[in-house]
């Protein structure tokens, strides 16, 4: 994640005329050319001018998220002491339970509590001659006694894939691009990424960061949001705007990726979640739909290049060429305590 502008207070938010974001039925891609044409003008629009909309129809039911809502609240509810036993300074992989207040985002903490899932796959420790990101692969950490947790969060992470890949394959067609351009920076080895999210309320300092502003760094997140709110985007006239739930919709945005693969034609924005008030719980679900960790993302041939704006200079993110990296950066930016405990040799002297 790339970070930027501290987190004020929330008191001066949500101008009325931002009251919602775009909201885009994915199923009008199934109903024929007619409705197809419209979906792709609404794709367009969104991605192009907000970087962010709400999306709908995607064929996600109720059982299957419930069954990863209940398994997701079941594992907030167990004592610290159980989740602390997959504490994520446990594994050199980045996976695991995070504390409240042990993920930074711009230097500064962020008042939440999470697991981190990815594939579950064997893990690599990368040879003297390979890149460091490999240590992002690996196997996950799941509690003892709660086997529901882990059926529901890797089939959430197969079945989003798949919404994800559909959509992407409607947004690139959408700006006149070939569909599958990049289809082979994904497939069996792509690296999804799943976060489970509590947020206990605003921390003891006011500060109310529920999480900082920053970008994404892969190509689309899909979060699912409870009816708490508190997510915020910045839109058009500078300001952080509040995005209202939407029930049975999930909130997408667009990565760094996707900006820098079209010159800044594709918009990756600055959102932030500010902490609900004292005692009030929020929960929510991002899905990051991110290519092979080896992946080269080369540029987007679509005709409206010569019209693109080029990308956000942030001399403080620099990108690369290859995924893995910029994963493996933002990894030790927001989990300082693992990468001292691991990877100490890859942080930068003070």
């Amino acid at each position: 994640m790339t970070s930027v502008t501290p987190l004020p207070h929330r008191a001066d938010q949500a101008e009325p005329s931002y009251r919602q974001l775009p909201v885009i039925d994915l199923s009008a891609a199934d109903r024929g050319s007619r409705a197809r044409k419209l979906l792709h003008a609404q794709l367009h629009g969104a991605a192009h001018d907000v970087g962010f909309f709400q999306l709908v129809g995607h064929g996600v039911g109720r059982r299957e998220t419930e069954d990863l809502l209940t398994a997701m609240r079941a594992f907030f509810a167990l004592p610290e002491a159980e989740r602390l036993a997959i504490d994520n300074v446990n594994s050199p992989h980045f996976r695991g339970y995070t504390r409240t207040g042990d993920e930074r985002t711009g230097g500064r903490q962020d008042w939440r509590d999470q697991l981190d899932i990815g594939a579950e796959r064997p893990a690599r420790t990368p040879g003297p001659d390979e890149p460091a990101y490999w240590w992002l692969q690996g196997p996950n950490q799941w509690p003892g006694g709660l086997p529901a947790l882990r059926t529901a969060a890797l089939a959430w992470i197969e079945r989003l894939s798949a919404v994800a890949e559909k959509l992407l394959h409607e947004l690139l067609a959408a700006i006149g691009a070939p569909a599958d351009f990049y289809d082979p920076v994904f497939g069996e080895r792509a690296h999804p990424h799943l976060k489970l999210v509590r947020y206990p309320g605003s921390a003891g300092d006011g500060a109310g960061q529920g999480v900082g502003a920053h970008k994404d760094y892969g190509f689309l997140t899909l979060l699912l949001q409870d009816r708490v709110g508190g997510l915020q985007v910045q839109r058009e006239d500078g300001r952080f705007h509040d995005v209202p739930p939407l029930d049975g919709a999930f909130v997408v945005n667009l990565g760094e990726l996707l900006e820098v693969a079209t010159n800044g034609y594709l918009l990756a924005t600055n959102h932030r979640v500010v902490s609900p008030p004292s005692a009030v719980e929020r929960y929510s679900v991002p899905f990051f739909y991110n290519p092979r960790l080896d992946a080269r993302v080369e540029p987007l041939p679509f005709p409206h290049a010569s019209t693109a704006r080029g990308v956000t200079d942030d001399p403080a993110n620099p990108l690369f060429a290859e995924y893995g990296f910029n994963e493996l950066k933002g990894k030790l930016r927001a989990h300082p305590l693992v990468a001292e405990r691991h990877h100490a040799e890859l942080l930068s002297p003070a």
